[in-house]
């Protein structure tokens, strides 16, 4: 029996990560750390041609009906380029919130613009994974109030979907009584912020609303750590590229024992994340009994070896490591904010340790 990605699954993944080669380099990354978006509107563009935010909506309202496993292997791409696209796993999960937690009704509007690109959500249920102190969202009736923090998938969002740890909202970005506030973290290749709400109108999910949470963000830990595979596959290929040009003693430093042992181990830390990342992105549609541990594992596991390449690639690479000039740190950031978004590895172990009944 064969176990791997299938011709569809890998040409898509290798489609989407050709047009990000050629349309997000790293002078353009620059760019867009230094405030400037366009690059997220053209990349916008430029997936939506591909149909990459098609990817987890279902035919029939507009989509391509495929799972997350296509969807962590587009997010992989995403990791591989630092990409500040819409198409990040808060654009994915908002679409798990929709397809588990909406009814018919709202799943044919919502799910429908989002295939037609009138709407972008963005998501924010960082409350639901760890409280923080004056955060919360509350309903009265149809109008919530309250914070919500480390809002993702702000890049260019319409909407935003929220949780008030009970219910699942929906609420528009120009909506009398949203503030918005612009959050600053390591990673400047996405962008985050936090909403203040004021008896502010949503549209109230009114399906099961803990069960589409719930699922949310067992998807939305599965991307991030396919997102930090593709990151650390890069900061792998950076070291190796690196070693074999710099020069000491008249010599490669790649033919230096203790440079080779560094890039072996980072290989050997590296190789097995790929088959974790890729079970766990499908067993959260054919495993169900095992969906939710094993994001916990990909997350927790991807978030320790993600740290290691990080600091052993920039190693290898000495000095010039923290530098601009090689913008290695983009890739260093990103891997560690993925490391904190939706849980750290501790708080996400101990989630696993309690779901096999060691806690």
């Amino acid at each position: 029996m064969y176990f791997g990605l299938s011709e569809d699954q890998n040409l898509l993944q290798d489609s989407v990560r050709r047009y990000l080669e050629s349309a997000c380099d790293l002078e353009k990354i620059r760019s867009f750390a230094e405030g400037d978006i366009t690059l997220a509107h053209d990349l916008q563009a430029g997936l939506m041609d591909l149909g990459v935010p098609f990817v987890l909506i279902p035919e029939a309202y507009g989509g391509l009906g495929l799972g997350v496993l296509e969807a962590a292997l587009v997010q992989q791409a995403m990791g591989r380029q630092v990409a500040p696209a819409s198409f990040t796993s808060a654009y994915a999960m908002a679409v798990i919130g929709l397809r588990e937690g909406a009814s018919e009704a709202q799943k044919t509007d919502w799910l429908g613009r989002l295939a037609g690109g009138s709407v972008i959500l963005g998501v924010g249920l960082t409350e639901a994974v760890g409280a923080r102190e004056a955060s919360g969202v509350s309903l009265k009736g149809s109008q919530a109030s309250g914070r919500a923090s480390f809002v993702m998938g702000a890049e260019l969002a319409t909407h935003f979907l929220l949780t008030t740890g009970q219910d699942l909202l929906i609420v528009d970005r120009q909506a009398s009584g949203v503030t918005e506030t612009a959050l600053t973290t390591i990673d400047k290749t996405r962008q985050l912020v936090m909403l203040d709400l004021e008896n502010v109108a949503c549209d109230v999910l009114s399906g099961d609303a803990i069960a589409a949470q719930d699922k949310m963000i067992d998807v939305g830990r599965v991307l991030l750590a396919a997102d930090s595979l593709g990151a650390a596959d890069v900061m792998l290929e950076k070291a190796v590229a690196y070693s074999k040009e710099r020069e000491q003693f008249n010599r490669p430093i790649g033919s230096f024992q203790a440079v080779k042992h560094m890039c072996a181990d980072m290989v050997a830390k590296l190789e097995p994340c790929r088959s974790l990342v890729w079970y766990a992105a499908y067993a959260q549609d054919h495993v169900a009994e095992e969906a939710a541990l094993m994001s916990r594992m990909a997350k927790s596991h991807l978030s320790e070896v993600g740290k290691y390449i990080a600091r052993t690639s920039t190693e290898v690479h000495g000095g010039m490591g923290f530098t601009d000039l090689l913008g290695l740190h983009y890739w260093f950031k990103r891997l560690g904010a993925n490391r904190q978004l939706l849980g750290g590895p501790e708080t996400v172990r101990e989630e696993a340790a309690k779901l096999q009944g060691w806690s």
